[in-house]
């Protein structure tokens, strides 16, 4: 019963979240118009594999000093 319940309500929430995305945004428009949209993914996507790369290498060393214990 509680899952349907968490469902349902993740499902309607969900749905009015999509409804709520109907207005323009006008920066992004502006980025999208004039291209500068892709150097703002490209940044995103930059620091985000930068975390990840950071979090794979802290995960070895840690694996590393379990595997010497």
């Amino acid at each position: 019963m509680k899952k349907t319940t968490l469902a349902i309500a993740f499902i309607l929430f969900s749905t009015l979240y999509t409804f709520a995305q109907n207005t323009g945004v006008e920066m992004a428009d502006g980025l999208r118009s004039s291209g500068k949209i892709w150097v703002v993914v490209l940044v995103l996507l930059t620091i985000f594999t930068g975390i990840f790369v950071y979090l794979f290498t802290i995960d070895r060393r840690i694996k590393k000093l379990e595997n010497d214990k």
